[in-house]
């Protein structure tokens, strides 16, 4: 179980509303998992990691996070 949730991609709402991408999935907040770049767009489009986090979530935010994630995906891939 644990090395499942080591492979998900957590997204962090902390106590002051910032909402990022949590590399290390040991930040303080609110988080929501994604599997990938992919579900990561889905929930975002049918407001599900809004839900999750239980506040709203910019464009700018969500393309920042999306694009961190990406990085991290990318170099996952290249290893």
């Amino acid at each position: 179980m644990q090395d499942d949730k080591q492979r998900l991609l957590r997204i962090v709402r902390a106590s002051h509303g910032a909402v990022s991408f949590d590399p290390t999935g040991k930040a303080a907040g609110r988080g929501a998992y994604v599997c990938s770049s992919a579900c990561l767009a889905k929930a975002g489009k049918t407001r599900k990691l809004e839900r999750a986090l239980r506040t709203g979530v910019s464009k700018e935010d969500f393309e920042r996070i999306a694009g961190e994630i990406a990085c991290v995906t990318d170099a996952i891939d290249q290893r």
